[in-house]
Parts: C-alpha cells; sequence; structure tokens
C-alpha cells in the first residue's frame, strides 16, 4: 500500500491533538480559577479541576501516538497483525480510562454547575463520558473483528 494513502487521517490526527492542547494550556487553568471564584473557601479546587483534566489528556494523547502507529501499520502492509491488534487494545483502555477520570471528576462539575446555574456544565461532562466510552466499545468491535480476521488468515495460509 502507498504511504501516501493514509496520509489524511495521519494529518486529521495531529490536528485532532492541536485544539486540545490548547484547551489544556488556555482554558483549564480558566476553569481553575473560575471553580475558586465560586467557592472561595475550597481554594484546592483548582488543582482537583486541574488533576481531572490533565490526567484525561495523557491518556487522550497516548491514543493519538497508538491511532498513529496503528496508521504507519496500515502503511506498512502490516494491518493485519498482532501489533494492530495491540494498538487497538491500547486506544480501548485509553478511552476507558478518559471515561473513569471524568465520571470520578462529575461531582467537581456539578458543584460548578450548581453555583453558576449553569446545567450545560453538566451536559458537557456527560457528553464527554459518553462519547470516549463510544470510542472504547467501537475500538474493542474493531479489535475482536481483527482478531477473528488474524486468525482466519493464519488458518488459510495452514491450509495452503
Amino acid at each position: 500500500m502507498k504511504r501516501g494513502t493514509t496520509l489524511f487521517l495521519k494529518i486529521a490526527v495531529i490536528i485532532i491533538g492541536i485544539p486540545v492542547l490548547a484547551l489544556c494550556i488556555f482554558l483549564v487553568p480558566e476553569i481553575g480559577d473560575f471553580a475558586v471564584e465560586l467557592y472561595p473557601d475550597i481554594a484546592y479546587l483548582k488543582y482537583l479541576v486541574f488533576i481531572d483534566f490533565y490526567a484525561a489528556a495523557i491518556p487522550f494523547y497516548f491514543a493519538l501516538y497508538q491511532a498513529f502507529k496503528l496508521l504507519s501499520y496500515i502503511d506498512k502492509n502490516n494491518a493485519f497483525s498482532e501489533l494492530s491488534v495491540g494498538a487497538l487494545k491500547k486506544i480501548k483502555f485509553c478511552a476507558i480510562i478518559i471515561s473513569s477520570l471524568f465520571v470520578v471528576g462529575m461531582p467537581l462539575f456539578y458543584l460548578i454547575a450548581e453555583k453558576d446555574d449553569a446545567p450545560g456544565i453538566i451536559v458537557i461532562g456527560m457528553v464527554l463520558i459518553f462519547a470516549s466510552m463510544v470510542i472504547a466499545v467501537f475500538a474493542a468491535v474493531l479489535q475482536r473483528l481483527l482478531k477473528e480476521a488474524i486468525d482466519i488468515k493464519s488458518e488459510n495460509d495452514l491450509i495452503v
């Protein structure tokens, strides 16, 4: 397969990572400051916001790296290999970790939404949770299909 066939997807993976980096640099500190403004007696709330968002950013970027590796395997005609299955498995676990971190941080979102009277914050939190769970399920399905395809391919190689 030509190297350029997955170039668009590789560029998309990079482009997906740039806005999240910008959000981590510019928006997360603002959210932390806003939480402290709402609850000045709970000053450590800012650090809980930092921990929740930055801890979710780490598996997000690891999953992007695994997606980039998966596209490299496709370029090298190794799409049907255990390496691809492993990359999908890591993407699935990263999505589960991200969802779990936002579930743990949901009471924090609730505190901010309750004080600010903005239920949209809770909706955004729920969207983040369910989006990462959809990605986890999709990666699990692809992982299983790829594993079955590899098994069928190995059986056919033994027969021929």
